[in-house]
């Protein structure tokens, strides 16, 4: 009977640790970080990217949060990307592939170069690029 009620004890223990665990995963997976960031509107949330990311190519590489600010641009970009690169009637867009230009670069420069300053040449074609999507976004093409 002892072990009976052992046995089951620990199947109970067992469960609620699942339980827990799930509904942890489940939380942290909702946690609406990216919904934070974006609000699912394509114009709205190119236009806001575009400024954003603006901001960060024009601050400089000794600023003091040059490192917080240059993570928040990477999970924007990622974030970005991946809400809107799978969705067909965003992905043909001249404002989606201008865009898709843009954040590559940066997120190229980020990847490899990531303790140098953004080169002069690199600075300029994003903030055109950039600003050429926002403008597109716009007009709806």
């Amino acid at each position: 009977m002892l072990s009976a009620l052992a046995r089951l004890i620990q199947q109970l223990s067992r469960a609620s640790i699942a339980l827990v665990l799930g509904l942890a995963l489940m939380l942290t997976a909702c946690s609406g970080d990216a919904e934070a960031r974006l609000s699912g509107d394509f114009v709205e949330d190119t236009v806001a990217v575009s400024r954003n990311l603006l901001e960060v190519i024009d601050l400089p590489q000794d600023a003091e949060n040059h490192a917080e600010v240059e993570a928040e641009a990477r999970a924007l970009i990622n974030d970005y990307m991946s809400r809107y690169r799978p969705q067909p009637r965003v992905n043909g867009l001249a404002s989606f592939t201008t865009m898709q230009t843009a954040l590559n670069s940066l997120a190229g420069h980020y990847a490899s170069y990531a303790n140098r300053p953004l080169p002069e040449a690199l600075h300029d074609r994003l903030a055109k690029e950039l600003s050429k999507a926002e403008k597109s976004a716009v007009r709806g093409n």
